[in-house]
């Protein structure tokens, strides 16, 4: 079944920018939802979901134990779009044979869609954190109900909520990301202060922020989201101010350091919060002086 390498892969493959020394174990083929018009990783013509058979995964980390990589892996992260899609008795069953035959593992982690742990209650969660699922990363885009029902996401600003509510009971780590702009223009107040109030509301371990882009056009976001148009840079950092200023986090890692974003912000709150402000306050007043990334060094 296995040539050089024993992990079946079907491209593309995402993983977070955190999870780039970790091994990417597939458990499921693209993502269970892929309605979202905003996202161009795994959409229903790029590739279709499906559960991996159990027994594949099982025989993968069998072999990987054979491997030098697996010897030498710390952190696992389980691909594709949302591994939470499995029932917790699979999930289990692939966390109990990490444990077995990749003892050196440390961390593992996961994607997570909130409409999946729906039917999953905090003691099932709690059973997965105590066998090694250590941290999940909540694409909630947005804490508005509007903005989210136009991009087709498929949550609420309460189902985001309760989502993030069960797995901090259950103590796993919680990484959440909110997309700058997602709201275009007309619903830039908006999304901006919701996606605090959520933020408030439940307290994630780490918060970062994306820019929304589109390097493939936006046809699919225009088609349920027809008044949508794209904020420039200024629009965005004010977006961005409004944002962190509406922030009440007690422990959080703030991070808006991806690729997508124009200007670097890292921080913790809520220490760092006015820090952060006054970077965003002094580039939306001398823009030619702030230390914006080019468009080029975006590469999107």
């Amino acid at each position: 079944m296995f040539d050089i390498f024993p992990i079946r892969y079907i491209e593309p493959v995402y993983r977070p920018p955190s999870e780039a020394e970790s091994l990417i174990l597939p458990v499921t083929d693209g993502c269970s939802w892929k309605h979202c018009t905003f996202c161009e990783m795994y959409t229903a013509t790029q590739k279709k979901f499906h559960a991996r058979p159990e027994e594949e995964v099982l025989e993968t980390i069998r072999h990987l134990s054979e491997h030098p990589y697996g010897h030498t892996a710390r952190r696992v992260f389980l691909a594709d779009g949302d591994a939470m899609v499995l029932s917790t008795r699979r999930l289990l069953s692939v966390l109990a044979a990490i444990r077995e035959y990749l003892p050196g593992v440390r961390r593992i982690s996961s994607y997570c869609l909130p409409r999946n742990l729906r039917k999953k209650s905090v003691e099932e969660l709690k059973e997965l954190a105590d066998s090694g699922l250590k941290l999940v990363y909540v694409g909630a885009e947005s804490g508005d109900d509007t903005v989210l029902g136009r991009i087709k996401k498929g949550e609420t600003f309460n189902s985001t909520r309760e989502g993030l509510e069960k797995l901090g009971k259950a103590g796993i780590t919680r990484s959440v990301m909110i997309l700058n702009g997602l709201g275009g223009i007309r619903h830039s107040e908006a999304h901006a202060l919701h996606s605090a109030e959520l933020a408030n509301a439940t307290q994630p371990e780490f918060l970062a922020t994306l820019v929304v882009s589109f390097p493939k056009g936006d046809t699919r976001l225009r088609a349920a989201f027809p008044d949508w148009e794209p904020l420039d840079v200024p629009g965005l950092l004010r977006e961005m101010e409004r944002f962190i200023d509406r922030l009440a986090l007690r422990r959080t890692v703030f991070r808006s350091d991806h690729a997508s974003n124009w200007l670097v912000l890292r921080g913790n709150l809520p220490q760092d919060k006015e820090k952060m402000l006054a970077q965003l306050r002094e580039a939306i007043a001398v823009p030619e002086s702030a230390p914006l990334r080019p468009a080029w060094v975006r590469s999107l």
